[in-house]
Formats: C-alpha cells, sequence, structure tokens
C-alpha cells in the first residue's frame, strides 16, 4: 500500500453487521460489488474454506490497485474493474450465474475518494473537478458542467440531489461559466454556496448539488437498478443479498425491490389461492440496520447508513 493510500484510509461502515447477515459458509461462493479499499472482503476471506471463493467488482483503478497489492496471493480472490452492473455477464462467462451464496453491495463513494482532493468529490477541499469513480473513461463533471444546459443542470441536482433550489443553482451556475471555465470543485461550491438562499445546520449548502452531479456522471442509480435484478438470477437457492446505501434515493429503490420479491406476483384479492401461487421469490432477512451508537461516534459518516437484507426462496 502505497504512502498517498493509507493517508486516505476507509473505514468500511456496518462491517460486522452486514458480514453476519450474509451467514456465510465456508466453501460457499460470494460477492462483494464494491471492494473499495477491501474493507468487506478481508473479513468475507477470513470466513471462507480453503475451497471458498470471492469475486469482487470496482469501478475505481485505486480500488483495484489496492487489490492487487492486497489479495493477489490469495487463489479464493478474484477481481473486475468494472461496474457491478457487470454483474450477471461476468459470472455467466465464469459458469457461476445462480451458484451465488451472498452478495453485498455497499453504496455510494469511499472514504478515500472524498478525502483525496484531486479526485473531485470533495466541495471541502480545492481540487480538479472531476468526481469520476473510474477516471480513466467518461466524461468528467467539468466537462458536462460546462457544456450542459441550464435546465439539464438544474434535473440533475433536483433529482439525484433532491436539492430543491436547483433552479436558481443552475442559473448561477450558467451565468458564472460566461465568465471563466469552472474546473474546480471549491469554485463550483461557492457558486452553489452563493446562489443558495437557505443553509440547512450542520450541512454544507453544496452537499445535495455535488451529490447530484456524483450520481449523474458515474450513473450510480441506474447500475444499481441493472444490479438488484441481476443479483436475484445470480443468487443460489437461499443465498443473501446485502445492501447498505447512505441516501433516500438508493435505500428507496433497495426496499422497493425487496418489497417486490418479497410480495411476489400482483394477483386480485378476492380470488382464492394457494400460498405457492403468489409466486414469492425472496424473504426479508431481519428489519433494516443502522449503525448504533459506538460506530457512529467514532464515524461519523455511518449516520446515514442502513443495511436491508433479504434471501432468495
Amino acid at each position: 500500500m502505497t504512502q498517498k493510500e493509507m493517508n486516505f484510509e476507509h473505514r468500511p461502515v456496518l462491517l460486522r453487521e452486514s458480514i453476519e447477515t450474509l451467514a456465510i459458509v465456508p466453501e460457499g461462493i460470494y460477492v462483494d460489488g464494491t471492494f473499495g479499499r477491501g474493507g468487506h472482503s478481508k473479513c468475507i476471506l477470513e470466513q471462507l474454506g480453503k475451497n471458498g471463493r470471492l469475486i469482487a467488482f470496482d469501478k475505481d483503478p485505486q480500488a483495484i490497485a489496492t487489490a492487487e497489492d492486497n489479495f493477489s496471493d490469495d487463489s479464493r480472490f478474484s477481481i473486475h474493474h468494472g461496474s457491478f452492473a457487470e454483474l450477471e455477464e461476468h459470472l455467466t462467462t465464469h459458469g457461476l450465474c445462480g451458484k451465488i451464496n451472498g452478495i453485498l453491495l455497499d453504496l455510494g463513494v469511499s472514504s478515500p475518494q472524498l478525502d483525496d482532493p484531486q479526485r473531485g468529490f470533495s466541495f471541502q477541499q480545492s481540487g480538479p473537478l472531476d468526481m469520476r469513480m473510474n477516471d480513466q473513461q467518461g466524461m468528467s463533471a467539468a466537462q458536462w458542467i460546462n457544456k450542459a444546459k441550464e435546465a439539464e443542470i438544474a434535473n440533475v441536482i433536483y433529482e439525484y440531489g433532491e436539492e430543491r433550489y436547483s433552479r436558481r443553482i443552475a442559473r448561477a451556475i450558467v451565468l458564472a461559466r460566461e465568465n471563466e471555465l469552472l474546473n474546480d470543485t471549491k469554485q463550483l461550491a461557492e457558486i452553489i454556496k452563493q446562489a443558495h438562499p437557505r443553509w440547512e445546520k450542520k450541512k454544507h449548502p453544496a452537499t445535495r448539488s455535488f451529490q447530484g452531479i456524483r450520481i449523474f456522471i458515474n450513473n450510480e442509480l441506474s447500475d444499481l437498478d441493472e444490479c438488484l435484478q441481476q443479483s436475484y438470477h445470480c443468487l443460489a437457492k437461499d443465498g443473501h443479498l446485502a445492501v447498505i446505501s447512505f441516501h433516500s434515493l438508493e435505500d428507496r429503490k433497495v426496499k422497493r425491490f425487496f418489497k417486490h420479491k418479497v410480495e411476489g406476483d400482483k394477483l386480485p384479492p378476492d380470488i382464492p389461492i394457494m400460498e405457492e401461487a403468489v409466486n414469492r421469490k425472496m424473504k426479508l432477512v431481519g428489519k433494516r440496520i443502522k449503525a448504533g451508537k459506538q460506530e457512529l461516534a467514532e464515524n461519523p459518516r455511518a449516520r446515514s447508513a442502513v443495511l436491508r437484507v433479504a434471501s432468495k426462496i
């Protein structure tokens, strides 16, 4: 691990709870859909036997490098450089679709991505306005925000950031870029700060806007939709899907997906049928889990985390 990586340490949220809910079988096959810096993967591997397997995914080249540095000697482990939206395709290629005992998704952005100003995720430090989880492909936040139409910027900030003053902020951004290109995170944060009429207590006024732009640039919500649907097909019977989300848009999608799979087919209420005819596909494993007082004291970023788990019937 490089000195740079050590300076941007990632502390996995709900680590114990998420690993426990996977109900790991020593000889099972598991997927860590968001490797990050390997905190969850390390714990999964510790519970696997010599014939167990762990397949990880991550978009971030730095995450891939960390995996190669720390896990390359473990024959039970492999990692795919790409989105978890490629889950079914990758597993099918290796003959593993329908054989997975557990899938873990830890959504959102990791601490190293937030803490490194060169990644462009943080509005608290000056850095290039990038925001790409994979900075080797796709359009950066700067490239998009300097050419997007005002209405598009407003819609992205409103839909993905849930920012009620999105139109006002988008207008300020378009006016500012007429004078100079927007290439710096602090530069954009200051424009949003000046345009925002009502600041939330203990929350930077650019928080929601940066979230919305980041989600859009990385295609996060559509990737999540695809991965959830694919996860069901990839799981073996009784396999567990555990998802940690960090904001309402993610959690809402996970909750609705589980609800649909748990309730089964929608049938008229007045038709007498046997239980098996409902065609339920999953069952919930416990209730939603949030971080406890001790974890919140040690890691404030855990305050919005929600863990939901379901198993395939």
